[in-house]
This record gives C-alpha cells, structure tokens and sequence, in this order.
C-alpha cells in the first residue's frame, strides 16, 4: 500500500509560479506511475499530468502543457508538479495519486489518492 501526501499549495498571484510536491510512503515508490489531477470549485476532477516509473516520459492535459512540468526523485519517494504562469481558472485542490497501470489519463486507473493541497491564483 502507497500513502500519498501533498504539500506546497498556497495563494499565488495570476502569472506567478508555484511547485507542489507529494511524499509517498512505501518502499515500492518507484513501481508506480505518478499523477496530478486537480478539482476547481463545482467541477469535476481532471487530469494534469503523469509521469512513468521511471520518469522517462511525461504526460501533459492540453491546457498545461509548456507551463507545468512534472518530475520525480525515486531515492526520495517524492512527485513535483512545477506549475508557471499561472491562471486564475487554475484555483483547485491538486491531488496526487498513483498507479501500477498505463492509462495514465484515466482517473479510474489509479490506485491510491492523497488528500490534496489548495492552491489558490488571485487575478
């Protein structure tokens, strides 16, 4: 089993950047791959961004790409999601999760859930 917890959420100026990160317990980190997914006020949940096991390849939904860039540190059991240029319509809880398969897309294809951490854009 794989504990998930996220951290560096916070109020952020539109246009300004901020990086969340996500602590995962377990010594079986680096079998999962590893996803950020946010959920705005009165909207569903979406997909943000993936990366593989190894983190050799990453995934980006159309509205992220070219401003956040996800990575990972195996030796520290740990996911990050550098986000820039931020949006006000961006505000959300940002969750992290993982996943033993390849649908990196596909909320149902994960495995376990953290919390999540707000992060707030001011206009």
């Amino acid at each position: 089993q794989v504990q998930l917890a996220e951290s560096g959420g916070g109020l952020v100026q539109a246009g300004g950047s901020l990086r969340v990160s996500c602590a995962a317990s377990g010594r079986t980190f680096s079998s999962y791959h590893m996803g950020w997914f946010r959920q705005a006020p009165g909207k569903e949940r979406e997909f943000v961004a993936a990366i593989t096991r190894s983190g050799l390849s990453e995934y980006y939904a159309d509205s992220v790409k070219g401003r956040f860039t996800i990575s990972r540190d195996n030796a520290k059991n740990t996911v990050f999601l550098q986000m820039n240029s931020l949006k006000p319509e961006e505000t959300a809880v940002y969750y992290c999760a993982a996943s033993r398969s390849g649908s990196y897309y596909r909320e149902v294809s994960y495995d376990y859930w953290g919390q999540g951490t707000q992060v707030t854009v001011s206009s």
